[in-house]
C-alpha cells in the first residue's frame, strides 16, 4: 500500500500508537469503573449494617407502628450517606422504609430470602426505583433471632454518571499521550531514514545482493573479524583457501583462522603484503582497520594465494644463480672448445670424445635416480629435473646408494623432498654435494637430504621451520622461509617427524619420517 519506507513507518508506528492507547484507555476506565463499585459497595454496606444495628430500629420491630419511628431514621441516613435508598423490612419483607412513602406497607419487589436467612447479600438487582447495586443484611434482635431486613442501593444509571465525570480528565491524558507517541514516530522514522541513508527497502536488497555478489566473486579472499574476534564474513575465495566446506561466520575466529591469520587479525596496525601459510598454502595478507563513523569495528583481511608464485619465485632465484654461474663459466667454456677444436685439427678424435666426456660432467646420475626411484616414475622425474638444475649451478646431486622405493611416494614426500632439495642446492657453494636418500614402502616414506653447506646453527633449528625464517640471506631472493614451514605442515597433517643434524658431507642433514595413512 505505501511503497515510501518512512511512509509506511509512520504510518505503521501511528496505528500501533492508537491501538495501544485505545486499548489502555478502555482498561483504566474499566479499572475506574470497578473502583466506583467497590467503594459504592462498601458504602452501602456500612450503611446498611449501621442501620440493622441501631438500637432505635431494632426497638421500633416492637412497638405498633415501626414506620412512624424507622422511616424518619432512614430517609436521614439516606441523604447523608448519599445513596439511592433505604428501605427496611419485617420478618415477611414488608416495607417499614422506603424513599416513597407510598410504598411503606407494601412487600419488597425483589426476594428478600439471602437476608431473612441470616446471610448477607451484595449485588445488582431491579426494583421499583429501578436497576441498582444494593447491599441486604438481616436485622436481629436482641436475643439473635432475625426480625426483618436492612436494604441499601444506588442506581446503576448513578455509577455510570460518576464514572462519566471521571472520563474527561481520562481522556485529556490519553490524547496527550497519544500525542507524544506520534510525535516520537515521527522522530523514529527520521532516525531510521537518516541510519539507512534515506534508501527504499528495495535499494537496500539490491544494494546488499550487488555487495554479496561483489564480494564473492572476486578472486581475492576476503575475512572479516568483528572487534568481538567474530568472523562476520568468508567469501568464496576465502574459504577455499582456507580448506572449508562450511561458511563459518559467526564463529570464534580462533577455532577458524590458523596462528599466522589470526596474529595478523589481532595485530594493532594495518599490514600489506605478509607471508602466512594457511595449512600448506603460501598466501599473501593484508592487513585494514575497518572503521564506521571514526569507530574501529573489526578488521578485514585480503588474501591471495601465492602458492605457486613461490614456486615460480624460487625458480627466478635458481635462474638467476644460473646465470651468474654462466657467466662466470663463458670464459673456461671458449678454453674447452679451443682444447677441443686443437684436438680434431690434430685428428686426435679418441682424446677429443674423451675429453668432452670429462668436461660434460654428467656422470652416471641419470642412470642411478632412474635405478634408485624406478617404482616411482614421478619421483624418478622430480630427482632428475633437481639434477638437471644442479649441475647447471655447479652442484652435484647425488641419490644415496641405499635408497628403494618398493610403491609410489605420494604427493606429500614429492612435496617434501622438493623442498629439502631446493634449500639444500641454494645452502651449498659451487661445487658442493647434495646426497639424497629416499626409502618408500608399505609403511611410510624416510627422506634424507644431506649437504656440505654452512649447516644449521643449534641457536637456528628450534625455529628453522617457521613461516619467514631461512638459514640463509640472499640479496634480491623471493620467498626465503616458506620451503621448511611446508615441510613442517606437511610433517604434522601426517602425524610424522623431521629431525635436523650434523651431515657427514659437512653441513646439515634433515631426516623426514612420513607414515603411510592409506591416501597417496
Amino acid at each position: 500500500m505505501f511503497r515510501r519506507l518512512g511512509v509506511s513507518l509512520l504510518v505503521l508506528q501511528v496505528v500501533i500508537v492508537l491501538m495501544t492507547t485505545c486499548t489502555a484507555g478502555l482498561l483504566a476506565a474499566k479499572l475506574q469503573s470497578d473502583r466506583i463499585r467497590e467503594a459504592y459497595k462498601d458504602r452501602m454496606l456500612s450503611v446498611a449494617e449501621s442501620v440493622a444495628k441501631l438500637p432505635t430500629v431494632v426497638a421500633a420491630f416492637d412497638s405498633p407502628d415501626p414506620a412512624a419511628t424507622i422511616q424518619p431514621l432512614a430517609e436521614l441516613l439516606r441523604k447523608a450517606s448519599s445513596v439511592t435508598y433505604v428501605v427496611v423490612t419485617d420478618r415477611q419483607g414488608v416495607r417499614y422504609a422506603h424513599p416513597d412513602p407510598k410504598r411503606i406497607g407494601e412487600r419488597v419487589s425483589t426476594d428478600p430470602s439471602t437476608a431473612l436467612s441470616g446471610e448477607v447479600f451484595v449485588g445488582t438487582e431491579t426494583g421499583t426505583l429501578g436497576t441498582s447495586l444494593r447491599a441486604k443484611v438481616p436485622v436481629r434482635a436482641a436475643d439473635g433471632r432475625i426480625i426483618g431486613m436492612a436494604s441499601v442501593g444506588i442506581l446503576e444509571s448513578q455509577l455510570s454518571a460518576d464514572l462519566a465525570e471521571d472520563l474527561p480528565e481520562l481522556i485529556v491524558w490519553l490524547a496527550a499521550a497519544a500525542l507524544v507517541g506520534v510525535l516520537g514516530a515521527a522522530l523514529v522514522t527520521q532516525l531510521v531514514r537518516r541510519r539507512t541513508f534515506r534508501l527504499e527497502p528495495a535499494e537496500i536488497a539490491q544494494l546488499l545482493e550487488t555487495r554479496d555478489a561483489m564480494l564473492h566473486g572476486i578472486r581475492e579472499g576476503v575475512v572479516a573479524v568483528d572487534d568481538q574476534e567474530k568472523l562476520a564474513l568468508v567469501n568464496d575465495e576465502a574459504m577455499r583457501l582456507l580448506g572449508l566446506t562450511a561458511d563459518p561466520s559467526g564463529l570464534r575466529a580462533a577455532d577458524v583462522l590458523d596462528d599466522g591469520l589470526l596474529d595478523l587479525a589481532r595485530s594493532v596496525d594495518d599490514v600489506a603484503d605478509r607471508l602466512v601459510l594457511a595449512g600448506e598454502r603460501v598466501l599473501v595478507a593484508n592487513r585494514m582497520t575497518a572503521k564506521t563513523h571514526g569507530r574501529a569495528v573489526g578488521v578485514v583481511l585480503t588474501l591471495r594465494d601465492r602458492t605457486e608464485l613461490h614456486d615460480a619465485l624460487r625458480e627466478l632465484d635458481g635462474q638467476r644463480t644460473v646465470t651468474e654461474v654462466l657467466r662466470a663459466q663463458a670464459h673456461e667454456f671458449s678454453n674447452h672448445l679451443h682444447v677441443i677444436g686443437g684436438l680434431l685439427d690434430l685428428d686426435r678424435r679418441a682424446d677429443a670424445v674423451t675429453y668432452i666426456e670429462r668436461v660434460g660432467g654428467a656422470g652416471s646420475i641419470t642412470a642411478d635416480i632412474i635405478d634408485g626411484a624406478n617404482a616411482d616414475p614421478a619421483l624418478a622425474a622430480l630427482l632428475l629435473a633437481k639434477s638437471s638444475t644442479a649441475h647447471e649451478r655447479g652442484i652435484e646431486l647425488r641419490l644415496d646408494p641405499d635408497s628403494a622405493v618398493d610403491i609410489r611416494a605420494g604427493d606429500d614426500a614429492l612435496t617434501v623432498l622438493g623442498n629439502l632439495v631446493d634449500n639444500a642446492v641454494d645452502a651449498v657453494e659451487m661445487g658442493g654435494i647434495v646426497r639424497v636418500l629416499v626409502r618408500a614402502s608399505d609403511h611410510g616414506v624416510r627422506m634424507v637430504v644431506d649437504d656440505d653447506g654452512p649447516g644449521v646453527a643449534e641457536s637456528q633449528r628450534g625455529r628453522i621451520f617457521d613461516l619467514g625464517v631461512s638459514s640463509k640471506d640472499v640479496e634480491g631472493a623471493h620467498g626465503r622461509g616458506i620451503g621448511l614451514a611446508l615441510v613442517s605442515r606437511v610433517v604434522t597433517r601426517r602425524s610424522g617427524r623431521v629431525a635436523i643434524t650434523d651431515s657427514e658431507l659437512g653441513g646439515a642433514s634433515f631426516d623426514v619420517w612420513l607414515p603411510e595413512t592409506g591416501n597417496r
